[in-house]
């Protein structure tokens, strides 16, 4: 079974900055998407926070390699005015997580990948931490029966 994910902004950050202690689970799942294990997006709103947050971090050069290798091995979801429109009638109390929700959801997404899971507590599509992933997944293909 491949699983169709979408990556929540934070969890991209701690691969691309090494945070920790967050950084192992994050380069777990991108292992698993470089290797086609599954398949992950992102919001193409959320790529412009993470060249931003990078790029201060890091510089513009740096953070434009980022996006480069994350349009590579990730698919971007693109954001519309129906998505925001939808956002904004969402449950989903913050904007940016209720516009991330949508986004999965368009995009038949099993779970969102996110550290901040509370945030999601009323999304339609289940959110999940990377290290609770990485779990299932591991359980999945061993022949597992996931909820």
């Amino acid at each position: 079974m491949k699983f169709n994910v979408t990556i929540d902004t934070n969890v991209v950050l701690d691969k691309l900055q090494k945070r920790e202690p967050w950084s192992d689970a994050a380069d777990k799942i991108f292992l698993l998407v470089a290797n086609k294990k599954i398949n992950a997006s992102i919001n193409c709103s959320s790529v412009t926070d993470i060249y931003y947050i990078y790029g201060r971090e890091k510089g513009k050069a740096i953070a434009r390699q980022a996006i480069t290798y994350l349009s590579k091995l990730l698919d971007f979801i693109t954001v519309d005015k129906n998505d925001c429109n939808k956002a904004l009638s969402s449950e989903v109390d913050d904007f940016e997580d209720a516009l991330l929700s949508v986004c999965a959801k368009k995009v038949n997404a099993k779970y969102i990948i996110t550290r901040d899971i509370k945030d999601f507590a009323k999304s339609k599509v289940e959110a999940i931490t990377p290290e609770e992933f990485c779990e299932s997944f591991v359980k999945s293909i061993n022949g597992e029966k996931l909820d």
